[in-house]
């Protein structure tokens, strides 16, 4: 008996190795999920909102660096996947998105709920096609997937409501052909590059998430060029451990270490970095650049060679022409800058740090105990969480405090909006992240905003029973819309949130909920929350008005801030 076009379709993700779909029910989608219901081993994944269930299976393709599968039903439940998407796509995360439609009959009748998805994901996907006859499957869905994996990328693929349970005339088994090609640069732009740099005196890396295969390549660089390594925060799992070269980040979330190696340098070398903050750059120095993509090479600051390929494969090539760097003055001076720079910041981690009142005078107000500092917050769950642990955070001051103070020491792993820059991202990361490895420890770095935007979702982490640890910084505020208001002297104007006590409304769903609302029970309240079985969302009142001084503070945001602050006073 030949098969139909959803048994196709989940015969052959479970073929994949794919073990989770992300979705929420519904009319086209009935026939798929009804095959997902009888097939050992792969599960449905019911959310209570599409666009976490995109975030879920992003966060599981990130991790993996295989298939991600997230479907939305007609209509609004497409329409919902959309930003989860965008931040795969944002992220290259491999994701295929099954997408239901109305009736082929209706398509272009403007039909009840119709939506055009090919015009919809049209920006999104690097592939997106409707399955209008039987007779394209396994074909559509081979060339879909193969699209996502090996162009690093989202897959949109249309199934109509009357067409997934019509059978395959041609019911034979998928083959995707995934592999992908591991390029290099010719001997001549490498022996340009190796020139370049081998004439510098003072190199400085800037290393991205593309060079995390290279690790044993990058630091063998690093170590002939007598190079400080400046990270971007997607680099920091796979160089910030155990390596003697590194200087943290730079931009707004960096630090004065990682801007000096930057703006002393005479030659940089981008490996595996598309990071878009081009005031960031150094100004007058001669750069080379090495990334897979080559439309990546040069779009962020002017390059003198670029070198379109693979990192590890391309330093393999590179290094035996690097002249060995005896002199390392640039790299000890970036070095001991940025160990200064930690000891100020360990000394802000401490809970009792800076109890002046007129500190506290707004944390008083909304809160009757001392509002806990959210570096303390952030440092405390660096210290009690495990070295395997994966860690996601929201975009904003959750982001801040946890590129500040959590190292990625052992295998911790680590993954947020970086690209896109999404609110609400933490939490249903998390929740694709514990299903894909269900012995590790993971803890979402929640902001408040963010949080709330997506809490229904909260309820899918209790109805599968996920162990997920959720910290809530919860400054009643959008924090860093507050502090991008002050900084060009605007008063603060619809950041204030009028939050309910979170950890009540966890335990209302069936979490765990701890709250902590003072420096003194801090530690306790997070060690606990890390030790409770199953899903626990801890609940921390930070001090709203706690400042990330940026890497490279301008006067003008000086005296921004303090107009920003006179006219909220007034």
């Amino acid at each position: 008996m030949a098969r139909t076009v959803a048994r196709v379709i989940v015969d052959a993700l479970r073929e994949l190795g794919v073990r989770h779909v992300f979705g929420v029910v519904g009319d086209a989608l009935n026939p798929l999920t009804e095959a997902i219901r009888t097939t050992d081993g792969l599960e449905w994944v019911g959310c209570r909102h599409e666009e976490a269930a995109a975030f879920a299976a992003s966060a599981q393709a990130q991790l993996s660096g295989s298939l991600g599968v997230c479907m939305g039903t007609v209509g609004p439940g497409s329409v919902h996947l959309l930003n989860g998407l965008y931040d795969a796509a944002k992220s290259h995360a491999p994701v295929l998105a099954v997408c239901g439609q109305v009736p082929l009959a209706e398509i272009g009748s403007d039909y009840f709920q119709e939506v055009d998805n090919d015009l919809l994901f049209r920006d999104v996907a690097v592939h997106r096609a409707t399955v209008t006859s039987p007779e394209q499957m396994p074909r559509a869905l081979e060339t879909a997937v193969r699209a996502a994996v090996t162009r690093g990328g989202v897959a949109v693929l249309t199934v109509p409501g009357d067409m997934g349970g019509r059978e395959v005339p041609e019911d034979r088994p998928p083959r995707f052909a995934l592999d992908r090609a591991v390029t290099r640069p010719d001997d001549a732009s490498l022996a340009r590059a190796a020139a370049l740099l081998n004439s510098a005196s003072r190199v400085t890396l800037l290393v991205g998430a593309g060079a995390r295969d290279a690790r044993t390549e990058v630091l063998e660089a690093a170590g002939r060029l007598a190079a400080p390594m400046v990270l971007t925060l997607k680099a920091k799992e796979g160089f910030e451990d155990d390596n003697p070269h590194q200087v943290g980040q730079t931009g707004l979330i960096g630090n004065p270490a990682a801007v000096h190696a930057l703006d002393a340098a005479d030659a940089l070398l981008m490996l595996g970095t598309d990071f878009p903050y081009r005031d960031w750059y150094p100004q007058d120095v001669r750069v080379v650049q090495v990334d897979a993509r080559e439309e990546h090479l040069g779009r962020r600051t002017p390059v003198d060679v670029g070198l379109a390929g693979d990192v590890r494969v391309t330093l393999e090539a590179l290094l035996p022409l690097l002249d060995r760097v005896a002199d390392r003055k640039h790299l000890e001076d970036a070095r001991d800058r940025f160990v200064r720079w930690q000891e100020g910041q360990a000394r802000l981690a401490d809970p009792a740090a800076d109890r002046r009142p007129a500190r506290r005078l707004r944390a008083a107000l909304d809160n009757p105990g001392h509002a806990v500092r959210p570096e303390a917050l952030a440092a405390a769950v660096a210290d009690f969480a495990a070295d395997d642990a994966v860690f996601t955070s929201d975009t904003g001051m959750a982001t801040v405090w946890l590129s500040r103070f959590v190292p990625m020491r052992g295998t911790r792993r680590l993954i947020g909006s970086y690209n896109l820059g999404s609110m609400a991202n933490a939490m249903p990361q998390a929740l694709g992240a514990q299903l894909w490895a269900p012995d590790r420890q993971v803890i979402a770095f929640c902001g408040d905003g963010g949080l709330s935007m997506l809490l229904g979702d909260l309820m899918t982490i209790r109805t599968y029973g996920l162990p997920v640890k959720l910290v809530v910084f919860d400054n009643r505020s959008l924090g860093m819309v507050k502090l991008e208001q002050e900084q060009t002297g605007l008063p603060e104007f619809g950041t204030r949130l009028d939050n309910p006590d979170f950890a009540a409304v966890a335990t209302a769903l069936g979490l765990t909920g701890i709250r902590v609302t003072d420096p003194a029970g801090l530690r306790d309240g997070v060690q606990r929350a890390l030790e409770t079985p199953g899903p626990v969302l801890l609940d921390v009142l930070t001090n709203p008005d706690e400042v990330a001084v940026p890497a490279k503070p301008t006067l003008a945001q000086g005296w921004g801030f303090v107009r920003a602050k006179a006219r909220e006073l007034l």
